[in-house]
């Protein structure tokens, strides 16, 4: 179930986006403010709102660690601020002077980019705060982006209808015609999901349109395959044009906003209803889940934006915490840091670790005295079940280095079912078969033709393999 909490109508006209990090929500306006408000009871922080634009401002959004915010506006810049006291770090105006329609951060605060009417594309570099690298897209005004979770790469959407995929150093790379009216809206989700049948792993994106229709995609990132865009299928729902949809922050919920008024939500792995929400009385323009809480927010040209509260049987242990695989514990934003409190069962922790500002660095040098004397955490019990955490924590961060000979050369994962081909290298028996399914006709290893398709399972590798893995179970 889903319930309206509360509505913030401080805007003077249409809320045009909204954007939540750990502790706080930011919403703007075509009134050319950005306001930010607390999640502790929604009220507006000192310094809000934002003044600073001199037009409509068309998007906001927050830097992972929730530090820094970023907008952009129709004024042609797009602005950076320190999110703890409202200042502004910096003024970035787009080279071409055309509206900003779009800004991301990418998830390792790296690049700030932002998108223009004119199709102009921008990766500013975040510490430096100076232009890395510009390009364009074919045809149309940029008006939405995503980066896929690792930072690599990330996706445009045009009003011209496109999705194109880009890397890090603004080359295409993929190129879709998506929705016959325009793209409004792309969002991909921060969970990966496996392919079972090839051993690869994909992200799931949605993406939705002035045709009334939200999509869902996956993409595959893989050394050697490049980057492939596929359809997976379409979400039926809306009467008109669909003009924002976003991820839950696992990956399990999308939510969508429409001309027709409604917020509908999905539940990804079906595409079922789960809910509609109607109480907006104009076109909504923005949607977004909390990321650490069962929050929603939803924003209107009706100039309000409404908080919803939604059901959850585990608010926040959805989330595994994939940065455990991705980036070294001594290295995690207070963001990662929460993350994984909530996926032990320690959600009611959040809050407390935030406000003393525990990173991954913080969180390892944790002792019971710490604990007691510092965070202030009175129960016995608890301390010690935070500690048994943290300590299970240092184990997994003792390296386990998987031999490189146990590793497939396609999906660098560690074989289960090997086999040799022509070009004398072993490969996992899925992924090499695929890559041949795909027309491709020479090795992975040395791009020079195979002589031959034979696969010839390599048991001696595999019985290799097995007893290794034997070894570490001790």
């Amino acid at each position: 179930m889903a319930t309206l909490v509360h509505t913030l109508a401080d805007h003077s006209d249409d809320v045009n986006y909204c954007a939540f990090s750990s502790s706080c929500l930011a919403t703007c306006s075509l009134d050319k403010t950005i306001r930010v408000y607390s999640l502790n009871n929604f009220t507006e922080l000192p310094y809000s709102p934002l003044k600073g634009h001199t037009y409509a401002v068309h998007c906001c959004c927050f830097s992972p660690s929730g530090r820094v915010l970023a907008s952009c506006s129709t004024d042609g810049t797009t602005m950076v601020w320190d999110a703890g006291d409202g200042q502004v770090l910096a003024v970035l105006a787009q080279p071409s002077g055309s509206p900003v329609r779009v800004c991301r951060f990418s998830p390792d605060s790296t690049y700030l980019v932002s998108g223009a009417a004119d199709g102009s594309l921008v990766l500013w570099n975040v510490r430096s705060l100076k232009l890395y690298r510009s390009g364009n897209v074919k045809d149309g005004s940029l008006v939405a982006c995503a980066f896929s979770p690792d930072g690599n790469f990330f996706v445009t959407g045009s009003s011209c209808g496109d999705l194109t995929i880009w890397d890090d150093k603004m080359r295409c790379l993929c190129n879709e015609k998506a929705h016959d009216l325009g793209v409004t809206c792309c969002d991909i989700s921060s969970q990966p999901i496996s392919d079972g049948e090839h051993g690869f792993t994909y992200f799931q994106m949605a993406s939705c349109g002035q045709d009334n229709q939200i999509k869902l995609w996956l993409i595959l990132f893989a050394d050697f395959l490049g980057v492939e865009l596929k359809y997976k299928c379409t979400l039926n729902g809306h009467s008109a044009p669909v003009l924002a949809c976003a991820f839950s922050y696992d990956g399990q919920m999308l939510v969508s906003g429409s001309v027709d008024k409604c917020v509908i939500i999905y539940e990804t792995t079906t595409g079922n209803t789960l809910h509609t929400l109607s109480q907006h009385t104009r076109y909504v323009t923005t949607c977004a889940f909390a990321p650490y809480s069962p929050l929603l927010a939803t924003g209107s040209m009706d100039k309000t934006v409404n908080i919803w509260h939604f059901d959850l049987k585990q608010p926040c242990a959805a989330n595994t915490v994939e940065n455990e695989s991705k980036v070294a514990v001594e290295d995690w934003s207070e963001d990662d840091v929460s993350a994984w409190l909530c996926a032990q069962d320690l959600a009611d922790f959040v809050g407390l670790f935030k406000r003393n500002n525990i990173d991954g660095k913080e969180l390892l040098n944790l002792t019971k005295e710490s604990l007691a004397n510092e965070l202030k955490i009175e129960s016995l019990g608890l301390r010690s079940k935070v500690l048994q955490k943290i300590e299970e924590l240092r184990m997994k961060m003792i390296p386990v280095t998987v031999p490189d000979e146990f590793l497939c050369p396609i999906t660098r994962e560690l074989m289960k079912d090997p086999v040799i081909a022509a070009d004398g290298y072993s490969y996992e028996n899925d992924a090499i078969e695929n890559w041949i399914s795909n027309k491709r006709r020479s090795s992975p290893m040395t791009n020079l033709p195979l002589p031959s398709l034979v696969l010839t399972p390599n048991r001696t590798l595999k019985m290799a393999i097995s007893r290794w893995l034997e070894t570490q179970q001790k």
